[in-house]
């Protein structure tokens, strides 16, 4: 596998053919259909005698499916647009994902609606949208600024579905944020498609029916990430863990632990600190006595440029320990996340869901479109949030309905390819998305801003696949809610 070492983009222009109708009259054939097909199945007689009413079932439309959606459900649309919320940190320590997350959201919908190029639609199969809304109807979005907290979260997404009509919300950079979003979404009888959102609890202990993720989590991190450091580091290590003091830091801790002592390494100590905190250095200090050779920074956006920039000055990788060079490892990588860090992370392992410079039809497709949108590369946060936004319209394409239970029923155990990493499923036991995980390392000779990380493995989907029960939790029934 080799990396792009450049990153070209070409601009132009395009236009818009957006067509839009009313859904009301789809949702009335299908409940007729529905209603006649059981009459006419009593028994064969009944058809044989019922030669109007046969001809009536063989004309039924071809959107007709297997199961009649209720038309009474949260927000359900009556006119030609429809309205989706993204809720992403616009300010707060993970502010630089929640800007390329927006940027991203933006571009999905103008390539719904049957503007751009059409990015990952010309490449994800298989897939019904047609480029001219959703079911016919354009869409609309409203955003709100989670500001990396589940309490402001939450009421930017009560709003969005109470007073904007939002029938899907989504977004956000922090697993603290997506488990609250996602138990208000079920409360509300609304779809939840996590943004970046790493906990093992988002599809664990805190999964919800109505709640999708597309990217990966803490266990597959660690799965991916120990082979690599096994082989770079050796099997006699001592590692000290410096952990984000919620969900995401808590559950990325317990795996990239458990998948190091796995393979012989030994945890010094694991320290918890505040999101948000800025200054490491009370952090930092007692590493360097501790007898560890290993740094792991269990810390995500800001708090991992300002923890790593720190580690670095303090002259942690400076340092000998136990006769090995000490290093320093950054489970969760992004590339906004390291072109803060600069050239501190040079030489650094970490994981990420999706990178830039992928070849695969699809991420050149998404890179392309992106890069003549706004000028640079999407970061993880990026494809991660197009993705959903195309698979959640996807599935109201197939399902023939907006109801969320139609919505859940089309996305469980989803199968397609072509959106970067390979084929992909979204598993239907737990909501959680399975495809190829990215080992990645600071690139050692970057030729320009934006190639930072180097992608160093590949890791097939079946090293990362787990049993779904070892996270607990239940999914519950799927909630439409009311009108």
């Amino acid at each position: 596998f080799k990396q792009k070492t450049a990153y070209e983009i070409t601009y132009g222009d395009w236009s818009s053919d957006v067509c839009s109708s009313d859904l009301r009259a789809i949702q009335t054939s299908n409940l007729m259909g529905d209603f006649l097909m059981k009459k006419l199945s009593v028994n064969r007689r009944t058809v044989l005698k019922g030669s109007t009413a046969a001809g009536v079932a063989l004309s039924m439309p071809t959107f007709f499916h297997s199961k009649a959606y209720a038309a009474n459900f949260t927000n359900a649309p009556t006119g030609s647009s429809v309205t989706l919320g993204f809720n992403v940190p616009q300010t707060g320590a993970y502010a630089d994902e929640g800007g390329d997350e927006l940027r991203a959201y933006k571009l999905a919908v103008k390539h719904i609606n049957g503007e751009g190029d059409g990015g990952m639609l010309n490449t994800i199969k298989p897939l019904s949208l047609k480029g001219n809304g959703i079911l016919g109807k354009k869409v609309a979005y409203v955003t709100g600024d989670t500001q990396t907290k589940s309490d402001a979260a939450r009421a930017s997404a009560k709003r969005m579905i109470e007073k904007d009509g939002a029938l899907m919300i989504t977004g956000g950079s922090s697993s603290g944020v997506a488990v609250a979003v996602q138990g208000l979404c079920q409360e509300a009888g609304v779809i939840f498609m996590a943004g970046l959102t790493h906990s093992n609890d988002t599809t664990g202990k805190d999964k919800k029916r109505n709640g999708f993720r597309h990217f990966f989590n803490a266990y597959m991190s660690g799965a991916a990430l120990a082979p690599v450091l096994e082989k770079s580091y050796g099997k006699d290590r001592n590692a000290y863990h410096l952990t984000a003091d919620y969900t995401w830091g808590w559950t990325q801790e317990e795996s990239i632990k458990n998948s190091t002592e796995a393979i012989g390494w030994n945890t010094v100590n694991a320290v918890r600190t505040p999101l948000g905190a800025g200054d490491f250095s009370q952090y930092i200090t007692p590493v360097l006595n501790s007898g560890a050779d290993v740094l792991i920074l269990n810390h995500y956006g800001k708090d991992m440029i300002n923890s790593l920039t720190q580690a670095v000055q303090f002259g942690l990788r400076d340092k000998v320990v136990n006769g090995k060079d000490f290093t320093i490892v950054v489970p969760l990588y992004s590339r906004l996340m390291a072109q803060g860090a600069g050239k501190n992370v040079k030489g650094i392992y970490g994981s990420t869901n999706w990178h830039w410079s992928l070849q695969d039809a699809g991420s050149k497709a998404f890179v392309k479109s992106f890069g003549q949108e706004y000028g640079f590369p999407p970061s993880q946060a990026a494809h991660t949030c197009y993705v959903q936004t195309i698979m959640y319209a996807d599935a109201c394409e197939r399902a023939g309905t907006f109801n969320p239970c139609g919505v859940v029923e089309s996305l469980e155990g989803h199968k397609f390819d072509g959106a970067g990493n390979g084929a992909t499923e979204y598993r239907a036991d737990d909501h959680q998305c399975f495809k190829d995980v990215l080992v990645v390392k600071g690139n050692e000779n970057p030729t320009s801003q934006f190639d930072i990380l180097e992608v160093v493995e590949v890791t097939p989907r079946s090293q990362v696949e787990y049993d779904p029960k070892i996270f607990g939790g239940n999914l519950g029934a799927c909630n439409a809610g009311k009108a």
